[in-house]
This record gives C-alpha cells, sequence and structure tokens, in this order.
C-alpha cells in the first residue's frame, strides 16, 4: 500500500501555484500592452485633451513649453503608459482576484470582490474629480496670483508630472471608505471607535491634504473636504462587515 507522500504533494502545489502565477503575470501584462498599443497612436490628442484645464485659464495665446529636446516625444509616451495602466485596471486587479480567489473563504469571497469594484470605480471617481474640478479651480487660482510681468509658460514634462501626482492623490484618498472596511474586517477598528476618532480624523485628512496636494488652499480644501465625507461614508460601511457587539453607539 502507497501511502500519499507530503512533501511531494506540496511540492506539486507550490508549482501549480507558481504555474497560474505566470499565467496569470502574463495575461495581465499581455493586457497592459494592448491598451497601451491601443493608446499610442493617440498619445498626442490625449495629451492635448490633458493640458485643457491649464490652458482654458491661460491668457489669449499662452501654451505649455518643452526644454528639453526628446520631452514632445516622451511626455505622450508617458502619459500614454499611465492611461494604459488606467484602462486596464479593472483586467489587472481581475487577474490578482483570479489568482488568490481559491484560497479564500467564502466569507472572504464576498467581501473581496465587492471591495475591488469599489476600489476601481473610488480611484476613477477621484481622478474625474481631480480633473474636472480641481484642475480648472487650481489652475485658475495660480493664474490669478502670478506677480505682473510674468507669463506662466509651463515645461509639458512638469505639467504632467504635476496633474499625474494630483490624480494618484485624489486616486488613492478616495480609497479611504475601502481602507476603513478593510480595517474593520481585519479587526482593527470599529464603527464605535471610528465615531468617536471622527475629530482626529478629520485634523488628520488636513494635515495629509497639506502634505500631498501642491502648497495652495484651494486643492488642499478640495482635497480634504471629500475626504471628510467618504470617511463619514467609510464608517456607515463598517456597520455592514463588522459584528454587532462591536457596533457600539459613540458620541
Amino acid at each position: 500500500m502507497n501511502l500519499p507522500n507530503p512533501d511531494t504533494d506540496t511540492g506539486t502545489r507550490v508549482i501549480d501555484h507558481l504555474v497560474e502565477l505566470r499565467a496569470r503575470l502574463l495575461r495581465a501584462t499581455a493586457g497592459l500592452l494592448l491598451a497601451l498599443l491601443a493608446l499610442l497612436p493617440f498619445a498626442n490628442r490625449l495629451y492635448a485633451w490633458l493640458a485643457t484645464p491649464l490652458l482654458d485659464k491661460l491668457p489669449t495665446g499662452g501654451q505649455l513649453i518643452a526644454v528639453e529636446v526628446a520631452s514632445p516625444f516622451f511626455a505622450p509616451l508617458k502619459l500614454a503608459f499611465f492611461g494604459a495602466v488606467m484602462l486596464s485596471m479593472p483586467w489587472l486587479l481581475y487577474q490578482a482576484w483570479a489568482f488568490v480567489a481559491s484560497g479564500l473563504y467564502r466569507r472572504e469571497k464576498r467581501l473581496a470582490l465587492p471591495l475591488l469594484v469599489s476600489s476601481v470605480a473610488l480611484f476613477y471617481a477621484g481622478c474625474a474629480f481631480a480633473f474636472y474640478l480641481v484642475l480648472p479651480m487650481v489652475f485658475g487660482f495660480l493664474t490669478k496670483v502670478a506677480p505682473e510681468g510674468v507669463t506662466m509658460m509651463t515645461d509639458i514634462n512638469a505639467y504632467l508630472d504635476f496633474v499625474l501626482v494630483i490624480f494618484l492623490a485624489f486616486g488613492a484618498s478616495f480609497e479611504l471608505p475601502v481602507a476603513l472596511v478593510i480595517a474593520a474586517v481585519l479587526g482593527w477598528v470599529t464603527p464605535g471607535q471610528l465615531r468617536e476618532s471622527r475629530g482626529y480624523a478629520i485634523v488628520g485628512i488636513f494635515v495629509i491634504a497639506a502634505i500631498i496636494t501642491p502648497p495652495d488652499v484651494v486643492s488642499q480644501l478640495m482635497l480634504a473636504i471629500p475626504m471628510c465625507l467618504l470617511y463619514e461614508v467609510g464608517i456607515i460601511a463598517t456597520r455592514w462587515v463588522a459584528p454587532a457587539d462591536d457596533q457600539a453607539v459613540g458620541p
């Protein structure tokens, strides 16, 4: 009678996981490359669209400039890659989900998929909020406070880096409800604790907004106010996942 060899079974499972991981990484990379190839022909148009919040606030005839020789090529290429990551993000997260789903319990699966969908939607919402509301207000403020005789002529690379930082800052900040739900699921916080810590959280939010946004009051407020609202949304969401005995009524 042949008894099963635990070492052999463990080695087989490890190899199977590695093979699946390689397959998921290849699929994720293929999806990213397809998105990049789809966006490359429109890279210049994409950059022109991204520049509209600043160009609309500049005086008539105002424009961006290219300080470096290769900037007109590399700046749109960099933007196309960032756009490809954004476009393929649902596919990339699905590959990650498909890889880890087999090792999750039923309750974890029920929570993980909505959290993934919510995180993608909130990140997109943060970027859209930054592009359509924050950037026009920030550039309107900056063009008005420019000293007399100073003409704002921003380098295309510097502008792209500035906008991408704003996108990442707002996209990541809009993930606050998801972060609170995960913390509640892990047992790190309870809805009651979140309510009791509301004052400290608001102070922390304004400090974070001051650190990760440009040094102007407009962008700081435009980030801090939505984050305070999202903090309240996170408190409500944690009530659905936290045990009933952890939902003590706070102030």
